[in-house]
């Protein structure tokens, strides 16, 4: 948590707080809650102990309570990014995206330099449907932090899925242009060109994915994918010799 959230002046309270901090950190989740509730009781108005309480049930899987002590610590202080950024993610952990969007945007104003809730602002309208959308904060993303791969990964993989899959392989290729070490983009080519129907260059690039990623999982789909390419080639060349 970032040092702008303010602190309460009660020792015990203080005391509370700091050893659920350190729970936390450990990743002692249940042991941090009982901490963070007792620093609570004594002072309510602490913003800190609401946030790292709605972090712990975020990591138990709590949701619902970890939307609630997050909305109650964004309440105590509205400008802090780590506060709505949680608030964001704990929605689309819970089903809610649309409901993210809102705690996305505010990140966001405070803190418009960080590409990750611009990131996560996207991936929110794409599972809103809100494709377009999420297609032009991924390309916004991308011109403005050209450096950050994980928005060309999204907005490639949301243009397969709209079956734009030549806009999607020219995606993938800046990708490498980038870094060539980022594997997962010579699977995805692969797959653009097999929706193509451009086999020769499908299996060249799921051959280089495979020389490299030989145990991903996703290698064996490549690999079955490879054979059906290979063997569909071959019985098309055999049929042109009998013919």
């Amino acid at each position: 948590m970032s040092s702008n959230i303010k602190t309460c002046d009660n020792t015990a309270a203080e005391s509370f707080y700091k050893k659920a901090d350190a729970l936390r950190l450990e990743n002692l989740y249940k042991e941090a809650v009982s901490n963070y509730l007792n620093a609570i009781l004594i002072d309510r108005n602490n913003a800190e102990s609401y946030y790292g309480l709605g972090v712990c049930y975020k990591h138990l899987k709590q949701y619902s309570k970890a939307i609630k002590y997050l909305d109650m610590a964004s309440k105590l202080q509205d400008d802090c990014y780590e506060i709505f950024f949680e608030l964001g993610v704990c929605h689309q952990l819970e089903g809610i995206p649309c409901g993210a969007i809102k705690n996305f945007v505010r990140a966001i104003q405070i803190n418009p330099d960080n590409p990750e809730a611009i990131l996560q602002l996207g991936i929110s309208h794409e599972l809103c449907e809100e494709y377009e959308l999420a297609l032009m904060i991924y390309q916004k993303l991308i011109e403005n932090s050209p450096g950050f791969l994980r928005a060309y990964d999204h907005k490639s993989t949301l243009l397969m899925k709209l079956g734009k899959y030549r806009e999607a392989s020219n995606v993938l290729h800046e990708l490498l242009k980038l870094n060539p070490d980022y594997y997962k983009a010579y699977a995805g080519i692969g797959i653009c060109f097999d929706k193509m129907g451009k086999t020769n260059s499908a299996q060249r690039y799921y051959r280089k994915f495979l020389t490299e990623k030989p145990f991903s999982h996703n290698a064996e789909f490549i690999q079955n994918r490879l054979e059906k390419l290979k063997n569909r080639k071959f019985a098309k060349n055999k049929f042109h010799i009998c013919k």
